[in-house]
């Protein structure tokens, strides 16, 4: 479990006789598949250390109120990470669990500089404000969408031409001057505001 601080990774056989870095947390004691997947995982293990790397940061600048909150916080996608059992594809879902994790620590933590919000004006959103945040010094890099008051981090995507970001029900897409949303099944087309 990550909870209050990174610890040291430990070395482990996957069986080949290669040795892997563990992640930050005990395999001996890990339970469920999803923790054995990672502890199997040499990504998801340099995921793990990875994040508790940068929620040991982030808790340092947190005043004491934020931090109890974070811990709860960390508690709570832990259980969530460990319901990517469930999921098809289980390792895309924990690394997807993690990178989404990793970018909120690092914006919410202040370890990054958050960038100047764009203003859209959409087809259909007037009463709405639309703003993207793009975080390009994330890794991975990634965007803050907020349409009204709903949010949402999104990962940088791969795209044959413009910039592709998505989350679970949301695509961000923007290609020379126009932005198409999909949000939540909704389709939003969007220019920036000037």
């Amino acid at each position: 479990m990550i909870l209050a601080g990174a610890a040291t990774a430990l070395l482990f056989s996957t069986g080949g006789g290669a040795a892997t870095a563990a992640p930050s947390f005990n395999c001996a004691k890990a339970s469920g598949q999803v923790e054995q997947l990672i502890c199997n995982d040499a990504g998801l293990a340099a995921l793990d250390r990875r994040l508790a790397s940068t929620y040991a940061k982030a808790m340092q600048r947190w005043p004491a109120e934020e931090a109890r909150r974070q811990q709860t916080l960390q508690i709570g996608w832990i259980r969530g990470r460990n319901d990517c059992w469930k999921a098809d594809n289980q390792r895309a879902c924990v690394q997807e669990a993690y990178q989404t994790r990793l970018v909120e620590l690092q914006i919410q933590g202040g370890l990054v500089m958050a960038p100047t919000a764009v203003g859209y004006s959409c087809s259909g959103q007037q009463h709405q404000p639309v703003t993207a945040a793009f975080y390009n010094n994330t890794d991975p890099p990634s965007a803050v969408i907020t349409v009204g008051n709903d949010q949402v981090i999104a990962m940088q995507a791969p795209s044959g031409s413009g910039a592709r970001y998505t989350a679970a029900n949301v695509e961000f897409w923007e290609h020379q001057g126009t932005a198409r949303i999909q949000w939540f099944g909704t389709t939003l087309k969007c220019r920036p505001r000037t």
